[in-house]
C-alpha cells in the first residue's frame, strides 16, 4: 500500500476545529477564527544532501519516496497539489478552473527542505496594488484584479539544487593589451592615435573547488518561467521539510526530472568552471581552447521555494505577476489600455491645438 503524504491530511485547530494555516514569517500554524497558534516542531538534524548517482542508477527519472494528490491544469499543464480543504480550485498560473474529481495520485521525491513564506497574503497584495498604481495606462480591470483577495495565490515552486567537487584541466591563451602609436591621414591632416593590440601567450593548468547549491527550476518553462528578477532566495533560511509549512498554500510538483535537472546543472557547472579558468589564466582577455571538466561527490536536494502569483487575462493575452514570498521583490509583464493611451494622445493634441490658437 502506498504511503500518502502527510500534507494531504487536514490540520484542524485544537481549540475550535477550524482549518490551521501556516503563518508566514514564523514557525507556527494559526487559526483564522479563534487565533489559536500551534508551533511547528523543528527537526533536530539538518536536511540531508542525497547522493546523486544512487538516485539516478536505482530509481532513475521517475524516482519517488512518497505519493501526492495532484490536479493537472489542462490549459497550461501545471501540476498542483491542493490541500483537501483549500477553497480556491483555479490554476494559480492561468486561472483555469480545476476539477477536484480529476485528482490523481503521483509519486515524487519528497522535498528535503523548503524556504518558508515570510510575507503573508495581505503584505503581498499591498506590494501588488502599489505596483499597479504606479504604472501608466493600466486597464481598470487590472486595478480591480489587484484588489481581489482571491486573485493572488501563494505557491511553493519546486527546485533541484546540486552540489559537487569540480576539477578541470585546460589549455588556452592569455591576452595582454598593449598600445602602438600610429599616424593616420584625416581631413585635418596627419594625426597620431593609440591603437590597442593584444599579445597572446600559451596558458594551461588546473582549477578545482566546491560548487554549492546550483539552483535548477524543476517545473517546465513554457509560459510560466519564474523571472530572473525574483528568482533569488536566501538559501541559508532553508528548513527541514515539514508538511505543516504547506498549509494554506499550493505546492507545484516538479515536471523536470532529476536526470534532466542534473543535465542542466552540469551546464551551469561548466559556466562556473570557465569563470574559474579565465581567472586562473589572468591577463586582460582569455581564450579557452579546451577544458576537461569532471564533477565528483555529487549530491542533490529537492527543495520548495515561496512565490506569490497573480494571473490576469486582457485582450486575449495572459499576464503573470510574481512576488518573491521571502524578499517581496515583484516582477511581471503588464498590459496597456488602448483607450487610455488614445484619450491621452487626444488630450495632448487638443492642448497643442489650443496653445497654437491662443499664440496667434
Amino acid at each position: 500500500m502506498e504511503e500518502t503524504l502527510n500534507s494531504e491530511v487536514n490540520k484542524p485547530c485544537a481549540n475550535c476545529g477550524a482549518e490551521l494555516k501556516f503563518k508566514p514569517g514564523s514557525h507556527q500554524l494559526i487559526c483564522a477564527y479563534c487565533g489559536y497558534e500551534e508551533f511547528i516542531e523543528q527537526a533536530k538534524s539538518s536536511f540531508e544532501e542525497l547522493e546523486l548517482q544512487h538516485y539516478l542508477k536505482i530509481v532513475g527519472e521517475n524516482a519517488y519516496t512518497e505519493t501526492i494528490d495532484l490536479l493537472h491544469c489542462k490549459n497550461c499543464g501545471a501540476n498542483q497539489h491542493v490541500e483537501e480543504n483549500y477553497k480556491s480550485l483555479d490554476c494559480v498560473y492561468c486561472g483555469e478552473p480545476l476539477i477536484r474529481e480529476d485528482i490523481e495520485k503521483e509519486g515524487w521525491i519528497l522535498p528535503g527542505a523548503l524556504v518558508p513564506f515570510k510575507l503573508d497574503a495581505k503584505k503581498a497584495r499591498t506590494i501588488f496594488k502599489n505596483w499597479v498604481r504606479s504604472i501608466w495606462f493600466a486597464p481598470n480591470n487590472l486595478k480591480r484584479a489587484a484588489l481581489d483577495p482571491e486573485g493572488l495565490h501563494g505557491l511553493y515552486v519546486p527546485y533541484w539544487t546540486f552540489d559537487s567537487n569540480l576539477f578541470a584541466t585546460y589549455q588556452g591563451q592569455r591576452g595582454d593589451y598593449y598600445y602602438e602609436t600610429q599616424r593616420v591621414r584625416t581631413k585635418n591632416g596627419m594625426q597620431t592615435r593609440q591603437v590597442r593590440k593584444t599579445r597572446w601567450s600559451p596558458a594551461s593548468g588546473t582549477v578545482e573547488g566546491f560548487v554549492d547549491d546550483i539552483l535548477i527550476n524543476a517545473s517546465e518553462k513554457k509560459r510560466r518561467e519564474i523571472p530572473n528578477k525574483i528568482a533569488h532566495w536566501n538559501l541559508k533560511e532553508l528548513v527541514v521539510f515539514n508538511s505543516k509549512y504547506l498549509a494554506g498554500f499550493v505546492t507545484e510538483k516538479y515536471t523536470i526530472s532529476l536526470k534532466e535537472g542534473h543535465h542542466q546543472s552540469f551546464q551551469e557547472a561548466k559556466h562556473i568552471a570557465y569563470t574559474w579558468i579565465r581567472r586562473d589564466i589572468g591577463g586582460d582577455t582569455q581564450r579557452i581552447n579546451h577544458a576537461d571538466i569532471k564533477l565528483s561527490d555529487e549530491t542533490f536536494k529537492h527543495i520548495l521555494l515561496p512565490v506569490y502569483i497573480s494571473a490576469y487575462r486582457y485582450g486575449g493575452k495572459e499576464y503573470l505577476f510574481y512576488i518573491n514570498g521571502q524578499t517581496g521583490v515583484l516582477s511581471g509583464t503588464r498590459p496597456y489600455s488602448f483607450w487610455k493611451i488614445f484619450f491621452f494622445v487626444l488630450f495632448i493634441v487638443v492642448i497643442i491645438a489650443l496653445i497654437s490658437i491662443f499664440a496667434k
